[in-house]
């Protein structure tokens, strides 16, 4: 048997109806795994073992009892840090925030504590969760535990570095233009954005969502079942839905007869590194060999749109920084701080310009999947990139050529995932984005869980540097 901290949920709780394991043990487990890892890694906020060892207890006093509170109960589980949990100051990853206590558990916290999972701790993010990397000013700088010199992606940076490193099977991330996605692909683990509104989040905003993190779509599967009960504080939540989350029949077979698109030029960005490409291309043709019909498709995002995104995203930070003293601007990570400064000279004409592009990108992202039943592209155009660095282009005005593949997604509100399905040849992951039509979230799981039993066995997890 796999030591606790590498089980999965499903694993867990099988073990916790069979007396085989207590939630205190798998528990202590993490806690164990955590403090090998932590020192290279720097995933974690709010380490509390004590007060995870308590909510493990309560657990294990539940199950004792034959009655666990909901599906999820002593599973341990990581929250990012823009996911308020009540008590606790909410920093969003940057020096400039004042520390305040939540009033209140944010819904996805709300929902996992409820279901009874065990909150080990929260995750890393980089400042205001407005880059792809683990570089933050009031962090310490997260890695990735498959190459300690580069880093997990973001901003759901120690969440990705989690899930990898296995500091339990379960963790929440968020996601506006690729921040589930992108460390989920680089750190070679599953994530799933859903569709807008599918997890209820607080504070809403227009394409942010809410996810699952994960090693198994399985898992993802589970949490899914929890997080995806509305909640009245998201103006955009989606009315409850009895949706069969752990509908995996059929396998492979399901793939038959599909129509599926295959988009290996984003259309802007960065050119797709040919590790990545070869990568995703013998995905699909694991997918065509299961019976799907595998069409390429035509770029459809323009520079145009990318940049209206962008600068639309400079100004309303921009504004954000303004209300700022200066003694607080002055601790915002200065890449961060000279991309919204930018944004200055914009008149009113451009930035409505620029917010009209969201808009666009959502009418193009639709039309371009409509004839597709689901599209196969990469998570991002190349491997993880050096943990210093900001964004893979270490230019604050083009801060913003790695997503190309994903923001779209966000704009459509169209469910996208990312799982594994290669490695180069230095053994950094590849990721493969799954995206579905809106509201068709369990159909991508199962896409997803198919092409799991495709790709054959993948290599072992990394371990601490320091394990002997």
């Amino acid at each position: 048997m796999s030591a606790p901290h590498d089980l999965s949920a499903s694993e867990l709780l099988a073990a916790y109806r069979a007396r085989s394991l207590s939630p205190v043990e798998a528990t202590q487990s993490v806690l164990d795994h955590i403090a090998r890892w932590e020192p290279h890694l720097h995933a974690t906020y709010l380490l509390r073992p004590e007060e995870a060892l308590a909510q493990a207890r309560a657990s294990e006093a539940r199950w004792l009892r034959g009655a666990p509170c909901g599906p999820l109960d002593g599973v341990p589980a990581t929250v990012k840090d823009n996911i308020a949990t009540r008590g606790d100051p909410t920093p969003l990853g940057t020096a400039a925030t004042p520390l305040m206590p939540a009033p209140a558990d944010a819904p996805p916290a709300a929902r996992l504590r409820e279901a009874g999972a065990v909150i080990v701790c929260k995750t890393t993010m980089p400042d205001y969760g407005m880059l792809s990397s683990g570089l933050s000013s009031f962090h310490a700088l997260a890695r990735n535990p498959w190459d300690l010199s580069r880093g997990p992606g973001g901003s759901s940076a120690g969440a990705g570095a989690a899930a990898a490193a296995g500091y339990g099977p379960l963790h929440v991330g968020t996601d506006i233009g690729g921040s589930i996605r992108l460390p989920a692909g680089w750190c070679g683990v599953f994530g799933l954005k859903p569709s807008l509104g599918r997890i209820p989040i607080d504070p809403p905003y227009t394409g942010r969502a809410a996810g699952p993190m994960t090693r198994t779509v399985q898992d993802a599967a589970l949490m899914m079942q929890v997080l995806s009960a509305p909640d009245a504080r998201d103006s955009m939540s989606l009315p409850a839905q009895p949706i069969a989350w752990d509908d995996f029949g059929q396998g492979p077979g399901r793939l038959r007869g599909l129509r599926i698109g295959l988009l290996l030029d984003a259309g802007c960005g960065l050119p797709v590194d040919p590790q990545v490409r070869a990568a995703v291309e013998a995905a699909a043709r694991l997918f065509e060999q299961a019976g799907a019909a595998i069409e390429p498709m035509p770029p459809f995002l323009t520079r145009h749109m990318l940049d209206g995104m962008d600068h639309f995203w400079r100004m309303r930070s921009f504004m954000d920084l303004r209300t700022l003293t200066p003694g607080q601007q002055g601790k915002v990570l200065p890449f961060i701080r000279d991309w919204a400064m930018s944004a200055a000279g914009l008149d009113g004409p451009q930035v409505f310009e620029a917010s009209q592009q969201f808009h666009a990108t959502r009418v193009a992202t639709v039309h371009a999947c409509a004839p597709f039943d689901y599209v196969l592209s990469p998570v991002a155009p190349m491997p993880a990139f050096a943990a210093e660095l900001p964004a893979p282009t270490d230019d604050p005005l083009r801060p913003l050529e790695h997503i190309a593949f994903t923001v779209p997604f966000n704009m459509s509100e169209q469910p996208a995932a990312s799982v594994n399905c290669g490695y180069t040849g230095g053994g950094l992951p590849i990721g493969l984005q799954i995206a579905g039509r809106r509201f068709d979230d369990l159909g991508v799981l199962q896409m997803a869980h198919a092409f799991e039993q495709l790709r054959g066995p993948q290599r072992p997890w990394p371990e601490p540097p320091d394990r002997h």
